[in-house]
This record gives C-alpha cells, sequence and structure tokens, in this order.
C-alpha cells in the first residue's frame, strides 16, 4: 500500500467535517461519542453529543445521576444499551480508575460496552496513540486498496502498520472520512479519491469489501419491527409511567397485548425500564 498515507493525510486537510467531538482530546468525551456514533448518523449524534456533554461533562457527573435521567438525554438516539452502558461504564471509572476514563487498550477493553474499535478510538483520538481505528469506512477502503476480501484480524494488522507514529489523529480521522464520503458502498467516488493511484480495486470486478469483516450488514426492515416497538415505549417512558393495558398502544400495536408485555418485560431485564407499583417507569 505504497503511496497511500500522503496523499490522504493531505486530502484530509481540507475534507474533515468540523464534527464537535472532534475538537476536544478529552477521553471521556471522545468516548461518548463513539458510543454514540455506533450505528447512528453524525448528524443525529452531534446536537446530541453537546447537550450530554454540558449535562455530564465528566464520569463522575455521569455515573451520579441514576440510569432513567441518563436514559431521557439519550432518547433520539435509539439502541438504548449502549447508554446502559456507558452509564455503567462512567460508574466503572469511578470505581477503579478514580474518576478518570483510563489509557490503556487492556482497561478500556475491561469497561462495560467498550469493545475493540471503541477503545481503540479513545487512545486515537483522546491520546495520539499511533493505533489502527477500524469501523465499516475504514474496513471498506482498506479492502478495495488491497484488492482482496479480509479478515478481521488482518484489517486491523494492516491499519496498525499504516499509521504515521506522530499524526495518528489526523490519519484515523482522514481514513474516517474518507471512506464516509468518497469511497461509500454504494456509489464509490473512484474518479476524485486521494487513494485511486495505490488502489488495486479502483471500481473493476468484485467489491472486495462486500466479502470483507466488518461489511455492512443488510437491516431488517425498522416499519412494524419489535425495535421500533421499543424505542416507542422508551420514548413513552421518557414522558410518564405506564400501565400495563396502555403498552400495544404505547408501542403502535394495536390489540398485540402478549407481544407488548413480552418486550416491556425484555425491557425491564435489560435494566432498561422497570415495574413499580403495577406501572412501568425508566430506571
Amino acid at each position: 500500500m505504497e503511496g497511500l498515507t500522503d496523499p490522504i493525510l493531505a486530502w484530509g486537510e481540507g475534507a474533515l467535517r468540523p464534527l464537535p467531538w472532534r475538537e476536544t482530546r478529552d477521553r471521556w468525551r471522545v468516548l461518548v461519542s463513539e458510543v454514540m456514533l455506533q450505528q447512528t448518523q453524525a448528524s443525529r449524534v452531534a446536537p446530541k453529543w453537546a447537550a450530554f456533554v454540558a449535562a455530564y461533562p465528566s464520569p463522575a457527573a455521569c455515573a451520579a445521576a441514576p440510569l432513567g435521567e441518563v436514559l431521557r438525554r439519550w432518547e433520539g438516539l435509539g439502541y438504548p444499551r449502549r447508554c446502559r452502558n456507558l452509564h455503567a461504564a462512567a460508574r466503572e471509572v469511578v470505581a477503579r480508575h478514580g474518576g478518570r476514563v483510563p489509557g490503556t487498550l487492556e482497561e478500556l477493553l475491561a469497561l462495560p460496552g467498550v469493545g475493540p474499535y471503541t477503545a481503540r478510538a479513545v487512545l486515537a483520538f483522546a491520546d495520539g496513540r499511533p493505533v489502527g481505528v477500524v469501523d465499516v469506512n475504514v474496513a471498506r477502503v482498506l479492502a478495495r486498496v488491497g484488492g482482496a476480501p479480509s479478515g478481521a484480524r488482518a484489517l486491523q494488522a494492516r491499519a496498525d502498520a499504516l499509521v504515521p507514529p506522530d499524526r495518528a489523529w489526523e490519519w484515523n480521522q482522514s481514513l474516517m472520512e474518507l471512506g464516509a464520503r468518497v469511497c461509500t458502498a454504494r456509489a464509490p467516488s473512484c474518479g476524485r479519491c486521494p487513494a485511486a493511484r495505490a488502489c488495486a480495486w479502483r471500481g473493476r470486478g468484485p467489491d472486495p469489501a462486500r466479502s470483507s469483516a466488518h461489511a455492512s450488514p443488510r437491516q431488517p426492515p425498522y416499519e412494524a419491527s419489535d425495535r421500533q416497538a421499543r424505542g416507542r415505549l422508551q420514548r413513552a417512558l421518557a414522558r410518564g409511567t405506564i400501565a400495563p393495558a396502555q403498552l400495544a398502544g404505547a408501542m403502535g400495536l394495536g390489540r398485540a397485548h402478549a407481544r407488548a408485555r413480552r418486550l416491556a418485560d425484555a425491557l425491564v431485564d435489560e435494566g432498561l425500564a422497570r415495574r413499580s407499583r403495577g406501572r412501568y417507569r425508566l430506571p
């Protein structure tokens, strides 16, 4: 992959979007942004991130708040398990790390809900550590440039090897931006890609990214799904308590009371809701 680093870094200097989390090197704020960005577009995350870190500027502030309050501030981002895990991680940081998000890969991976991608993102974007950050966009670029499908371990090794030691932040941000805006999944703009000369694929033949690790899976329909119903209930609970007889209506499930009760009880089991005095409420 010779001839890749300099063109992408030069391109990134003028191409990075002014996203608010790109202005911080605080580990907690970076961690919040990365958790929010999982399966959610940056445009939706930006205002929620700003409000969240204003309310909870430190792990201690988040840990001290009831989960129900934190879930209300999360409302609109979906996937509330992420919020529950972030709240649990904040409590772990307070209990085990003196209120400071740790700075080693092993310690970060031990936090609730923090996987290899998120841990490396914190190290690269907060501390400038020379580690590769491989999300779906970066994986797509690396698979196409390499010209062959790759597994997760090979992609991570390739990403780590490419990081310029003194420009880890710029490199990882530029590579992610390239995948998000130029080397896209459905309509890659090879003609304006700074990596075109180093790319083995260049839009010709089968796309190696489609059978590589981290390839975007086909999402099941959202309309009328359990996920949609659960999201509606979370929004309703953010406004107040719900009686069992009201669950189906709050979820838009008509008279499917058994399904509504099953989904509500699942939220309770996951710690995302609770039952009290015969009604459902946020924890």
